[in-house]
């Protein structure tokens, strides 16, 4: 077991672990943040994205050592100020999602390639969520909420 002090939604947290342990356990279990959640274990399906350092990251293979010293956000870092960022309202008002095992996910994606693309479109946004598999059928509704984001977006909302 080592010590390590992450930060994680713009707190320090200081948290003992095998350095071998994924990034998602130490999240769920230790800091009890559950918004990213352990799918496949195999970075297979996305359920496990977080933004590390700007960019979109798979935790459940990805060893919590890897991330000491790097800036972490979870789902639950996205809302400020108890109201939802644009992407978390979004998928709300568009109702992407049904069972909501992939949500947090896909949500965590496209926060991080808006945040990151100089000029965001229809096709880097699904770009930018392949390999999150869905297997509910929220498909639809989640392309609504993407095109309700860059519209929003073409307004300077």
């Amino acid at each position: 077991m080592e010590r390590f002090a992450l930060t994680v939604n713009g707190a320090v947290r200081e948290i003992e672990a095998d350095p071998a342990t994924p990034l998602v356990y130490v999240l769920r279990n230790r800091l009890g943040l559950v918004g990213a959640k352990l799918g496949c274990g195999l970075e297979q399906c996305g359920a496990c994205a977080v933004i590390a350092d700007g960019e979109k990251v798979l935790s459940c293979v990805r060893a919590v050592s890897e991330f000491s010293g790097s800036e972490i956000v979870t789902l639950e870092g996205l809302a400020g100020d108890g109201e939802y960022s644009p992407v978390q309202r979004a998928f709300l008002e568009t109702g992407a999602a049904q069972c909501g095992y992939c949500t947090g996910g896909l949500i965590v994606a496209l926060t991080a390639y808006l945040e990151t693309a100089p000029e965001p479109d229809r096709q880097g946004a699904i770009a930018a969520l392949d390999g999150h598999l869905c297997r509910c059928g929220a498909h639809a509704d989640v392309l609504r909420a993407i095109d309700r984001l860059l519209a929003e977006g073409e307004d300077g909302a």
